[in-house]
């Protein structure tokens, strides 16, 4: 059924707009009459204009709108709560989505219904979770673990990004410097030797050698970087390469601890999230694993879905994927022992992004000044090659 924008003047004089679904707009004036209200608009709605698009929405614009309803649904009907929202939204495709829900939810669809029209806006486990908790009456609390969990991922994110942007810029800028130094600086200084005559230096030599193959053959390398990176990227997108690169990843001696304590703490926190909303262990391990990027541990969590489906302990199929930090399996064993399944795994996820915090804050400390040190030298080489020439024409003119 078509969504309806609309303008109208209620009994108090009060300006109110919205949207409303209905079959044409006459239909729709004759509803917004039946409601007490004189339409002053009534046009094609967002929802109608991009029905058959499929809309997505970003985890931080997701994280905020599940806030934000958490709070309206406990004091407002959810129809009001959802048009309070598109009402406020200033983000033209957030207002085009909730317009969307607010439609299907007036036509009488539950709420998680209404979000499973809109495809990849709202995810698989968020609407499994939302449908939990119209079925034990519960949503409000389970919006508000939603949000804590999509913000605690988002916030994961941010500092996953924040620790690799600035040392990738910087061996960016580095890697320029250099390579600016050799195509344009060393040439022009090496002309000048060039008519003396005299025997260069080895180091020189080299610098010069160098400074010849990027600027005859720089754009075949760059090309060939190029080509090597979209190869990489095809190859990854298949699954057997994927696995293996995934799995090499895991077993690197540093990054690869800190990888397996990110994705061990996502999947604690999604499945203490889940089972709170009252979806069974089983369940929540099958939607879980979409959350988990790497794919070797995305295996081993469809494997510990089959374990316990065959009647096995959470802790103890975890213990068997053997790809799990033991913190995680331990406090999962003691949650099922004690019957506190849910805080306990709420606990590992934080112990475990404690752990990657306090790494990577070491690790960006030594790394930052270790960039700088290495692009020091290769400059310091860079001018020693062409102070060492200068050096030997002073020697011998002497």
């Amino acid at each position: 059924m078509p969504t309806f924008e609309f303008t109208a003047i209620d009994r108090d004089g009060q300006t109110r707009s919205g949207t409303l679904a209905s079959r044409d707009s006459d239909t729709a004036r004759r509803q917004l009459t039946g409601r007490g209200l004189v339409a002053t608009r009534i046009s094609a709605g967002t929802a109608a204009r991009t029905a058959g698009r499929p809309l997505k929405m970003s985890d931080s614009s997701l994280a905020l709108i599940t806030r934000q309803l958490a709070t309206l649904v406990t004091v407002a009907p959810i129809e009001e709560a959802l048009r309070t929202l598109t009402e406020q939204s200033e983000s033209k495709k957030q207002r085009d989505i909730l317009s969307r829900v607010h439609a299907g939810v007036v036509e009488g669809l539950r709420l998680s219904e209404a979000m499973s029209k809109l495809g990849p806006a709202f995810p698989p486990t968020y609407r499994a979770m939302v449908a939990a908790g119209e079925s034990s009456g519960s949503l409000p609390q389970i919006l508000e673990r939603l949000a804590d969990l999509l913000e605690k991922r988002q916030e994961m994110r941010s500092k996953i990004t924040s620790a690799l942007v600035y040392p990738i810029v910087l061996a960016v800028v580095a890697m320029c410097v250099i390579i600016a130094l050799m195509m344009f600086v060393v040439p022009k200084v090496v002309e000048q030797f060039d008519t003396s005559g005299q025997q260069l230096p080895g180091l020189t030599l080299v610098l010069i050698s160098i400074s010849h193959v990027l600027l005859d053959w720089g754009w075949a390398i760059a090309l060939g970087v190029a080509a090597f990176l979209a190869f990489s990227a095809w190859l990854l997108s298949l699954t057997g390469p994927r696995l293996a690169f995934d799995g090499v990843l895991l077993r690197l001696p540093v990054a690869g601890r800190l990888l397996r304590n990110v994705e061990a703490a996502g999947l604690a926190r999604s499945l203490a999230t889940m089972i709170a909303s009252g979806l069974p262990i089983l369940d929540a391990l099958k939607m879980a694993s979409q959350t988990t990027s790497n794919t070797v541990m995305r295996a081993a969590v469809h494997d510990m879905a089959v374990s316990v489906h065959e009647g096995a302990g959470l802790s103890s199929a975890m213990r068997r994927a053997r790809v799990f930090p033991p913190l995680l399996v331990n406090l999962a064993a003691s949650g099922e022992s004690g019957g506190k399944l849910e805080p306990m795994l709420d606990r590992a996820a934080d112990y475990l992004e404690r752990e990657f915090r306090t790494a990577t804050s070491v690790a960006l400390s030594l790394l930052e000044p270790a960039i700088i040190v290495v692009m020091g030298g290769i400059v310091c080489l860079v001018i020693l090659s062409i102070l060492l020439p200068i050096l030997q024409i002073n020697t011998l003119s002497f």
